[in-house]
C-alpha cells in the first residue's frame, strides 16, 4: 500500500470519527444535563436547547412502524448504505476530494444516529433554530453533519456540471 493511500485512508477515517465523536459527545452532555422537554434559551428565542428522544427519523418519520420494519428501514438499510459509501470512499480513489469530504460528513452523521437507535432505542435531538422567517424541527449534530455533507455533494455536482457545460464562463469573469 502506497503512503498516499495510507494518508488518504487515515484522513477519511479521521473525518468520519470526528463527526461521530462530536455528535456522540454532544448527545452525552445533553442526556446528562438537560431534562426531557426542558427549554434552554441560548440566544433568546432563536437558538434553543431542548432534549427530545426521537424513535423515528427526520420529522419522526417511521416512529409508528412495526418494530421489525422499523429496524430494517431505520437501522439495517441505512447501515448498508453507509458501509457502501465508506467502502467507496476508502477504496475508490477516482472520486474528487470534495465528494469524499461530503461522504465523510454523511457517513459520520449517519453512524451517530444509527448508534443511538441501536444502543438507546431512539435518537437524542436537542437543537431548535427559529429565525422568524426560518425555523427547524429539533435536530442534533449528526443531522448537521448529514446536511453539510449533502450540501457539499450538491455544490460539487452543480459546479462540476457548470464547468463541463460552460467551460469558458469562468474564464470570462
Amino acid at each position: 500500500m502506497k503512503l498516499n493511500s495510507i494518508i488518504r485512508i487515515t484522513v477519511i477515517l479521521t473525518l468520519v470519527l470526528l463527526n461521530v465523536g462530536c455528535d456522540q459527545l454532544s448527545k452525552k452532555i445533553v442526556r446528562e444535563h438537560i431534562a426531557p422537554n426542558e427549554r434552554i434559551e441560548v440566544i433568546k428565542d432563536n437558538l434553543i436547547l431542548m432534549k427530545v428522544e426521537n424513535t423515528g427519523a427526520a420529522y419522526s418519520f417511521g416512529s409508528d412502524l412495526n418494530p421489525i420494519i422499523k429496524r430494517i428501514v431505520l437501522q439495517i438499510l441505512p447501515a448498508i448504505v453507509l458501509i457502501i459509501m465508506l467502502y467507496l470512499s476508502l477504496i475508490k480513489s477516482k472520486y474528487p476530494n470534495e465528494m469524499v469530504f461530503g461522504f465523510c460528513f454523511i457517513i459520520g452523521g449517519g453512524i451517530g444516529n444509527i448508534f443511538d437507535r441501536i444502543v438507546y432505542g431512539s435518537v437524542t435531538d436537542f437543537l431548535y433554530v427559529d429565525l422568524g422567517f426560518f425555523n427547524t424541527e429539533i435536530f442534533n449534530l449528526a443531522d448537521v453533519s448529514i446536511v453539510i455533507g449533502s450540501l457539499i455533494l450538491l455544490a460539487h455536482t452543480i459546479i462540476d456540471w457548470w464547468q463541463n457545460n460552460h467551460p469558458n464562463k469562468f474564464l470570462e469573469s
